[in-house]
């Protein structure tokens, strides 16, 4: 997988939670950075959630969108293989 399709994977995963979680803003996005913990942190801000909240939020997205996710990661790990072997 190139980076221009994890590229693109990434735009549509970055859609698919703002429409899941309709309160977050492009600048809650570039808070996220990707990072679960820091995710978590911006639900519970955003909607007042409890920390156990935000992950049973969370967990219920990640079920219904997981498989975009799974291809991003899958596509990043076979970039940086794609390095490696160009690097030897």
């Amino acid at each position: 997988m190139n980076t221009d399709v994890v590229q693109g994977k990434w735009k549509q995963a970055k859609g698919d939670i703002k429409n899941f979680f309709g309160k977050l803003t492009d600048d809650d996005m570039l808070k996220i950075e990707g990072g679960q913990d820091k995710m978590l942190g911006v639900l519970q801000e955003r909607y007042g959630y409890t920390r156990d909240q935000a992950e049973a939020e969370w967990r219920k997205f990640t079920g219904q969108y997981g498989d975009v996710f799974s291809d991003i990661k899958r596509g990043v790990n076979d970039a940086a293989n794609d390095v490696k072997r160009a690097m030897k």
